[in-house]
């Protein structure tokens, strides 16, 4: 083991500087979803492509995360966390002078490079610095910074596109990432224990095939239909190349990613929950924006301004389900929450075209609330059970599971929506010819146009409110599995 700094005490000035690194990330991230439908009409491109700028980030992530455990065991913090914020502002810088979406594509992915490390070394360092009996309140302020950014960014998000460029999105982010990395370059310390590991290449090569091609064939399953052979192609592509990296994995001495954490049973199940989750949770990021502007015609900053208490309230009672944890462990939480959740996430099944304001922000704002007594306590509960040397493996697994399955997630609960909205449409659009037939009266091409606008606007509406079902489905599997939690112990080396 190469010496590195011996932490006695919290290094406080560090996580600051690591904390406004990853809000910086968060916050990036959260911006662009109330754009999307601007960015699609900007770039004449479908919703099926214009979400890639979602699921591409969350994708790159996905396959270098699992990178992130060599990077953090092999090279001093300040380095590696100097360069990964290096790259990010890089990737801002070009995504903020797109001529096109194919460079603000590229954009993105340079950002999700840089950033799938940020967030590991700063969990590594807050594993390190506190004990297990106080990580829940660690995790809690952890957790703020990653709700803080959510409340901010749909709202100033809907102000920038009603006023500016959607481009400014990035041109603001690009001073903060300076400063952070001068932050970094003056303050930035090694606390984190390293040595000589070699990266195995075949095992990247695997993990990148496998976890984009299952990604892919999902994505591009709404435009092409299950039966296209690229989309069933892809998908089985992906899935021999995700086993390929398992197998390969538990045959290795020094793996890439230690898939061995699954042994010890809370990390598993808190992994399972965590997975199943965050297909929940970013289709909600997705679908509500999509109704409020699509359906209800609401501007960017009134859409921002509906979500905003819901992201506030996660915000909010992070650090108290952080210390809550500490007191009560985590399956009392889990269950509340997921019930929260669940049945929240029912009533969005029930919007209406003249679904109220109030209607709406309440339904999201307790449905963020279900979820913020479940994410960080479930994590916390399975890293607390896991061997020291094992952090930096166990966050490199936790985010890429997390990742993968809210980029699958959202793909999946995406095509299933176009698949019935254009279901919907040919049937209300069947139904309106045969009345129309039936009273025998002829339309000019003004009531043509608004048939077929309200005929778009029933179906989408149908189709939201069909995957806002499905997403109930998932929520209440993961509320079946968290009433196997227990209260995670420190396993012996």
């Amino acid at each position: 083991m190469t010496k590195q700094t011996v932490v006695q005490k919290a290094p406080m000035g560090m996580l600051i500087i690591l904390f406004i690194g990853a809000f910086v990330a968060f916050l990036n991230n959260t911006l662009l979803n109330i754009a999307l439908p601007t960015i699609m009409k900007d770039f004449d491109i479908s919703y099926s492509t214009v979400q890639w700028i979602s699921t591409g980030y969350m994708l790159v992530s996905g396959i270098l995360i699992p990178a992130s455990a060599f990077f953090i065991t092999r090279f001093k913090t300040r380095t590696l966390y100097i360069t990964a914020l290096s790259i990010f502002t890089v990737g801002t810088v070009l995504a903020a002078m797109s001529p096109n979406f194919g460079i603000l594509l590229t954009g993105r992915m340079v950002q999700a490079a840089g950033a799938s490390v940020m967030s590991p070394i700063l969990m590594n360092v807050l594993l390190k610095s506190f004990p297990i009996e106080k990580r829940g309140a660690a995790m809690g302020v952890f957790g703020l910074v990653m709700f803080v950014a959510p409340a901010i960014g749909p709202t100033l998000s809907g102000w920038i596109i009603q006023n500016h460029d959607w481009r400014m999105l990035f041109e603001m982010i690009v001073p903060f990432a300076v400063i952070s990395l001068l932050l970094s370059i003056w303050k930035l310390d090694n606390v984190l224990e390293t040595r000589k590991v070699k990266l195995d290449y075949l095992s990247l090569v695997l993990s990148t095939v496998g976890f984009g091609g299952l990604l892919y064939g999902f994505s591009t399953a709404g435009d092409k239909g299950w039966s296209s052979p690229l989309v069933y192609g892809m998908i089985a592509i992906g899935a021999v190349g995700v086993t390929l990296f398992i197998l390969r994995q538990l045959r290795m001495k020094e793996p890439m990613l230690e898939m061995r954490v699954y042994k010890y049973p809370m990390f598993a199940l808190g992994s399972a929950i965590s997975m199943i989750l965050s297909m929940a949770m970013f289709a909600g990021m997705i679908l509500t924006p999509a109704y409020v502007q699509n359906v209800r015609g609401i501007t960017p900053l009134d859409a921002g301004l509906m979500m905003l208490p819901g992201a506030v309230v996660m915000a909010i009672m992070s650090p108290i389900t952080g210390r809550m944890f500490d007191r009560f462990g985590p399956r009392i939480l889990a269950v509340i929450g997921l019930l929260i959740t669940a049945g929240a996430t029912f009533f969005l099944t029930q919007l209406k075209v003249d679904s109220t304001y109030t209607y709406i922000i309440v339904v999201y704002t307790i449905r963020m609330f279900g979820m913020s007594l479940v994410m960080m306590p479930i994590m916390t509960n399975g890293l607390n059970q896991l061997p020291q040397r094992l952090n930096p493996h166990a966050t490199a697994v936790n985010n890429t599971a997390s990742q993968v399955a809210g980029s699958i997630g959202t793909a999946l609960l995406v095509t299933i929506m176009n698949k019935h909205i254009a279901t919907r449409a040919t049937e209300l659009a069947a139904a309106a010819k045969e009345k129309a037939m039936a009273a025998g009266t002829a339309m000019n091409a003004d009531q043509v146009a608004a048939l077929k606008a309200q005929i778009t606007q029933k179906a989408l509406l149908d189709g939201i409110n069909y995957t806002f079902v499905v997403a109930t489905g998932i929520t209440v599997l993961a509320l079946v599995l968290s009433f196997f939690l227990s209260r995670g112990k420190r396993a012996e080396d």
